[in-house]
């Protein structure tokens, strides 16, 4: 007889509590299962729209898991309203040790917002020879945090994003011309005209050197030792280093075939016999 009492209150028992909080979990469920479908249908969205424009992959991935870890959020908020619990005291807590977190990674988090702003404005992209932060090299990757650079002689470079954001940065791939400039010198006694005439040969002879903007060459210096003169030439950027190598051993050798000297330092010295 006990038994079958107990057993009815429990069942009474139960549903009082189905009862009155039947609609709540029925709630609580359908905001999980609504959530979770959006928490994966808006990042793919932004996923499509976001590849089409054209936006680099590092940025799309960061902006579709902010987005989806919003989302679930937002949605664990609205399940505990369900259940009467004050959502508001609980973002105070979550805004404070999220501030307490920030500050903790505030070195970190620079690293990210200096990432973020790298990606967006794009000063540089993977393949630039660049200089930031005091050191060169050609991009290789940039990450959320660190931006890797590659050395002339193959030496890898990290870099926190914050201190290549945070400082001048210098891509000497950004425009598709560069300007190859080289200091000539020749002596005092040779024709000026004559080793002008010369390096325009030369600059004309070689395809590489484009005519518009015209070669430039010019009397820059009356040094100690030689007449030295600036030589301007542009070129395409891939061409820069082959094109200013090229030039300075052709000059060399048009100087030696027409007899006009390169000198070298020296100093004349005069002896008085006491």
């Amino acid at each position: 007889m006990m038994e079958n009492l107990n057993l009815e209150e429990l069942m009474q028992d139960v549903l009082a509590i189905v009862t009155t909080y039947g609609l709540e979990v029925l709630g609580a469920i359908v905001i999980l299962i609504i959530g979770n479908i959006v928490s994966k249908r808006v990042p793919k969205t932004l996923l499509n729209v976001l590849t089409k424009r054209g936006v680099d992959p590092t940025v799309i991935n960061f902006l579709c898991s902010l987005v989806r870890m919003s989302i679930l959020i937002v949605t664990i908020l609205l399940v505990l309203a369900q259940f009467g619990v004050q959502t508001a005291s609980l973002i105070a807590v979550l805004g404070a040790a999220g501030l307490a977190i920030g500050l903790a990674l505030q070195g970190t988090l620079s690293n990210v917002a200096g990432g973020v702003m790298l990606l967006f404005f794009r000063p540089l992209r993977v393949g630039d020879y660049v200089e930031a932060a005091g050191h060169g090299g050609t991009v290789k990757a940039v990450g959320l945090f660190v931006t890797e650079l590659s050395t002339p002689d193959n030496v890898q470079i990290i870099l926190p994003n914050a201190s290549v954001w945070g400082s001048a940065i210098k891509n000497f791939s950004f425009h598709d011309t560069r300007r190859v400039d080289l200091i000539m010198g020749i002596a005092y006694e040779d024709d000026m005209d004559k080793a002008m005439s010369v390096m325009h040969a030369i600059i004309a002879a070689d395809a590489r050197s484009m005519k518009d903007p015209a070669p430039m060459i010019a009397v820059a210096e009356l040094a100690d030792s030689s007449v030295n003169f600036t030589v301007r030439v542009w070129c395409k950027g891939s061409d820069y280093w082959p094109l200013k190598f090229d030039l300075t051993k052709a000059f060399k050798e048009g100087f030696d075939k027409e007899g006009i000297t390169i000198p070298f330092p020296q100093q004349v010295v005069h002896r008085v016999d006491g």
